[in-house]
């Protein structure tokens, strides 16, 4: 979660994320713990500015070891995460078949691929398999795009077919995760392919 990059956006919310760092350990940790109270059995858009903001806090949060302090007492519905002994919250990206779940505390990834449930995967696996090629257009090179003759069309169309998948993602296969965590956070963008948050609807 850690934001590298020098981008205008990264450096306004390394600005947001400021707030969060100002404040004492015992405050951060209760804000946390009743957050997650709040996520608890939905299915949230990436985009969300209450998921915004808890990522943000999340970073302060992590590395500070806030989780290993005991501050707070966290849902009872919230696994312990193996990799930072965070809270579990899982985040479903595009690069699930590959990456598995992402844990929103560090970044890392909280259930490959290959551990999630045969039904968790039945359901990723085509959906993977239908976004990589619509993703891909975004990464042609000069001999893929000269091929196909009108680029521009075919980029157009990538970006449509994958406002369509996202929102399947956000309405038909996140929400089925529910049977087994207590919230997870979706991917509901695709920058390669220009495809904003608004744009998946629903």
């Amino acid at each position: 979660m850690e934001m590298a990059s020098n981008s205008p956006l990264d450096s306004l919310w390394t600005e947001y994320g400021r707030a969060f760092a100002a404040w004492d350990d015992l405050t951060l940790a209760r804000w946390l713990a009743q957050t997650l109270g709040q996520f608890e059995g939905r299915a949230w858009r990436l985009s969300h500015p209450l998921v915004g903001a808890y990522r943000l806090a999340a970073q302060v949060a992590h590395s500070r070891q806030i989780w290993h302090k005991r501050l707070a007492t966290t849902p009872a519905a919230y696994a312990e995460s193996h990799c930072c002994r965070a809270p579990f919250l899982p985040l479903l990206t595009r690069d699930a078949k590959s990456e598995g779940l992402i844990c929103q505390h560090c970044n890392e990834i909280l259930v490959p691929f290959d551990e999630l449930s045969a039904e968790f995967r039945a359901l990723l696996e085509p959906w993977a398999k239908n976004y990589e090629p619509v993703h891909a257009v975004a990464h042609w090179d000069d001999r893929q795009r000269r091929k196909v003759g009108n680029y521009d069309n075919a980029y157009e169309n990538a970006a449509l077919s994958a406002e369509k998948l996202l929102a399947v993602a956000g309405s038909e296969i996140a929400p089925k995760f529910l049977d087994a965590y207590a919230t997870i956070i979706w991917e509901d963008q695709d920058e390669c392919l220009e495809v904003r948050p608004e744009d998946v609807r629903f």
